[in-house]
């Protein structure tokens, strides 16, 4: 038997730099190690020959975007995540990837890192594979203890997280003090994200979830956490060129790429207004449980609205249904065509929500309500007769609209 198939990885490395170098010099091609979420972890140094995507990966600390999603659309990831076998990746020019052979690092049913070698001036051989399987055992241990100190330092950054959230650090110098010991440069600027699932986030989709949250580069994501069917992200808006284009466009990005990789389908996501100190952190997040709240009670009219500076006159529903309470009021134009419609059984007040939902506009309604213009002119004439309404008084028309959405807000 060919005496390169005795293990040479069976040896103390104080490194995995020093581990990269020795699996190099073993198969002759230059080679990277990976964490999970494709961050660079070590790389072979003594060998010139590479490629456009392992230069940008070693500049940049991990795998470039472009290259990520290519590797998920080609199937390549997904194989690594499924098998503990090596896998041939072709070459790949329009995102500088040439030939190599990539194999997932595991412990127990985990993927916790990969190993790439890049095929330069040879093709690696079956008896090549049997050394690189035998490479990532190896390598098993020292991402182990990687991870066990990652892991700690996102328990602390999740704990610091709520305490943020719920109001319990109230000193600006605590607040920093916090970050500073995570090792965290807070931002100038930041904005409180949530995505709401339909169920609660499994352990499965958790790990999703992580790996989408730090492979991707569109947004600087300082702190995040689950909360049941919540993932709260604390997202840094200070170089964003249009923060609130910046946050919709990683939303949309998010919400589709859970979608094609894992199948995670109806996540809605929301996002609070910008802020600079983080003694308001609490008051971002209530922001967004202020939007889903709203959403979930309008949402048909709200479908497009995913942040609460957009919500207009739905952020004072609280408000102004105090005052209605404390004044007893009632519309009595509204009151007039619910009765009319229960003793009729007909449908003004869906007729008259719909006309000023489309900005009275005759053929928007028509087409909402599936009726022709003709009927519905003949509607909005008896609702003007029967509830007193003047639809050239704008005045009128808001309140009509207000009332409506404050009935439908409690559920009447």
């Amino acid at each position: 038997m060919n005496n390169r198939l005795h293990d040479p990885f069976k040896t103390a490395f104080d490194s995995l730099d020093e581990f990269a170098d020795l699996i190099s010099q073993v198969l002759m091609c230059p080679i990277t190690i990976e964490d999970s979420n494709h961050r660079l972890l070590a790389y072979s140094t003594h060998d010139e020959r590479t490629d456009p995507a392992r230069i940008s990966t070693i500049i940049g600390r991990r795998v470039p975007e472009k290259v990520i999603n290519q590797l998920w659309k080609e199937g390549t990831i997904p194989a690594l995540l499924s098998t503990q076998e090596p896998i041939r990746v072709k070459n790949m020019n329009d995102i500088g990837l040439n030939h190599r052979v990539a194999i997932s690092i595991w412990k127990q049913d985990e993927v916790i890192g990969f190993i790439w070698a890049i095929e330069i001036d040879k093709t690696l051989t079956e008896e090549d594979f049997i050394l690189l399987k035998k490479a990532a055992d190896a390598a098993k241990n020292k991402l182990l203890q990687l991870q066990t100190r990652k892991n700690k330092k996102e328990e602390r950054s999740q704990e610091f997280f709520w305490k943020l959230l719920t109001g319990h650090l109230k000193a600006k110098d605590e607040i920093f003090d916090h970050f500073h010991s995570l090792q965290i440069t807070p931002p100038t600027s930041f904005a409180v994200l949530v995505f709401q699932f339909q169920v609660n986030i499994t352990n499965k989709e958790e790990q999703s979830i992580s790996y989408l949250l730090k492979t991707n580069q569109r947004i600087k994501i300082i702190l995040y956490t689950i909360d049941c069917n919540q993932l709260i992200l604390l997202v840094s808006a200070t170089n964003l060129e249009s923060p609130f284009h910046g946050l919709e466009q990683f939303t949309k990005y998010f919400v589709l790429q859970m979608r094609e990789r894992y199948g995670i389908m109806a996540i809605n996501p929301v996002y609070s207004s910008i802020y600079t100190d983080y003694q308001k952190t609490r008051k971002a997040y209530e922001e967004t449980l202020t939007v889903l709240s709203i959403k979930e009670k309008f949402p048909q009219e709200t479908k497009d609205i995913f942040n609460y500076q957009k919500l207009g006159i739905y952020q004072f529903f609280d408000l102004i249904l105090e005052k209605r309470r404390i004044e007893e009021y009632e519309n009595l134009s509204l009151k007039r065509l619910y009765e009319y419609d229960q003793k009729h059984n007909s449908n003004l007040i869906e007729t008259l929500e719909v006309f000023l939902n489309k900005d009275t506009n005759i053929n928007d309604a028509a087409k909402e309500l599936n009726v022709h213009a003709n009927t519905l002119n003949y509607r909005l004439k008896r609702i003007t007769e029967i509830g007193e309404v003047n639809f050239k008084d704008p005045n009128q028309k808001m309140i009509l609209y207000l009332d409506l959405k404050l009935k439908k807000y409690q559920g009447i």
